[in-house]
């Protein structure tokens, strides 16, 4: 019965935390303001017809502050780069050279500034949904095994833990979402 409250303690911590990882892999995507190659993790080019991610079939590389250079190691994958960055709806048009792909950042304006933070937020929201999920999934297991014969205090004792960590999880992503904030505002 223990070992039971255990594991389920262990897999919602360990749920919260591939959410708050998510999470910050979502933030690393919104870009604020100057170059950043992961801007380009969502996209795959048609690889001889198979989905690859962009960066397995190109070097990518920030050029200057405002400027990604992407230099495909196949010259005919020019045309598949450039069309999956246009279908990606990053907002940032290729300059293809014949060479390599150049992709110019331009600088934020305020209403584009606001509007990355909503994107921000967003996401923030998304992961304290999926953290609440976690943490009703958790006291469901709980009550379950309350029912088979575990005790009324050990419960809420559970339960008051799978609340805590739920806590300082949404405090956690809170923190994250205020930071990158600051960095999408900074001029």
């Amino acid at each position: 019965m223990q070992d039971d409250l255990t594991l389920i303690l262990d897999d919602a911590a360990d749920s919260m935390k591939k959410a708050i990882g998510h999470l910050e892999v979502e933030l690393t995507k919104v870009r604020a303001g100057k170059a950043n190659p992961q801007i380009l993790d969502g996209i795959y080019v048609d690889y001889y017809g198979a989905p690859t991610a962009l960066n397995q079939v190109a070097n990518v590389a920030v050029a200057d502050a405002r400027t990604l250079t992407i230099q495909p190691w196949e010259k005919n994958m020019l045309q598949p780069i450039e069309r999956a960055i246009i279908a990606s709806n990053i907002g940032l048009n290729p300059q293809n050279d014949g060479v390599i792909i150049r992709l110019f950042l331009p600088p934020l304006t305020e209403e584009r500034r606001k509007e990355f933070v909503k994107r921000v937020n967003g996401e923030g929201e998304q992961a304290k949904v999926a953290i609440r999920n976690i943490r009703r999934d958790a006291i469901e297991g709980i009550k379950k095994l309350q029912k088979d014969g575990l005790s009324e205090d050990t419960a809420k004792d559970a339960e008051a833990d799978v609340q805590q960590l739920t806590d300082k999880n949404i405090v956690l992503i809170d923190k994250h979402c205020e930071a990158k904030e600051k960095e999408i505002m900074a001029i």
